[in-house]
């Protein structure tokens, strides 16, 4: 729920003192619901570019999604012993060490956030520019192709597959700000049934540059839980990118 409406990196903050005493399974959980939903701070950009009834239906599907999805991915049952996190509080802090601190978590956190998204923005622009220069069509177009049976199969009419599944590659490999906006400037004629089972499908953070957020975010918190986030990162997507793809079936089948 805190992912939802602090944000993906600044949840991370909200727990930082427990955030190096959480065993591997539990910090995948906990980046898996962060990547799955999106901030509050930012929905009324995504009602701009989308339907609002569209967007709110994707806050709450994406809120049990991302539970139900890390259960089936990453199972585990904790014994009551292993139930307790023993939290060292230290040193009483007045108001204004606490709140230096958490001004300088947050400024680390926003550096190290932005260095990573900048590269894995880059290194998606370099693949685009690599693709385009040997076969005459982007990476991201060819995803489009690959995802057009993924969109048919959640609901979409297949003569609108293909240019869905561009859209929902879009989302993935660049950012869902990317995918609505091609998506409210495009040239779509779709029903109104893809436009609903497209638009919940966006409203996620996952993407390939969350998990340099999420990792970056972490590693400015605590090093060695920033390692074992980067090692589940394409798990991490995966996951996260499944919590969208449900949603969207779930809408394609009550619409």
């Amino acid at each position: 729920m805190a992912s939802a409406i602090l944000g993906q990196s600044e949840v991370f903050i909200s727990v930082k003192k427990q955030l190096g005493l959480l065993p591997e399974h539990r910090l995948y959980t906990l980046c898996t619901s962060a990547m799955s939903t999106v901030s509050m701070s930012i929905i009324g950009a995504y009602m701009v570019m989308l339907e609002p009834r569209y967007v709110v239906t994707a806050l709450i599907l994406n809120l049990f999604g991302g539970f139900i999805m890390a259960s089936l991915i990453n199972p585990y049952q904790v014994n009551p012993q292993e139930d307790l996190l023993d939290v060292s509080e230290g040193e009483k802090q007045s108001f204004f060490e606490v709140l230096s601190e958490y001004i300088l978590d947050g400024f680390k956190v926003a550096v190290i956030v932005g260095a990573m998204l900048i590269g894995f923005i880059a290194l998606i622009a370099m693949a685009n520019a690599i693709f385009a220069a040997l076969f005459g069509i982007s990476f991201q177009d060819i995803l489009g192709y690959l995802f057009s049976p993924l969109a048919f199969l959640i609901g979409v009419p297949w003569h609108e597959a293909v240019q869905a599944g561009s859209l929902m590659a879009t989302k993935i490999v660049s950012n869902e700000f990317v995918a609505m906006l091609n998506f409210s400037q495009g040239d779509f004629n779709f029903s109104e049934r893809t436009v609903a089972i497209i638009s919940v499908f966006m409203v996620s953070f996952a993407n390939f540059s969350s998990i340099g957020i999420i990792v970056g975010a972490i590693k400015a918190l605590d090093s060695k839980q920033g390692n074992t986030a980067a090692r589940f990162g394409l798990k991490l997507l995966y996951g996260s990118t499944l919590v969208s793809f449900l949603n969207a079936t779930v809408v394609g089948l009550l619409f």
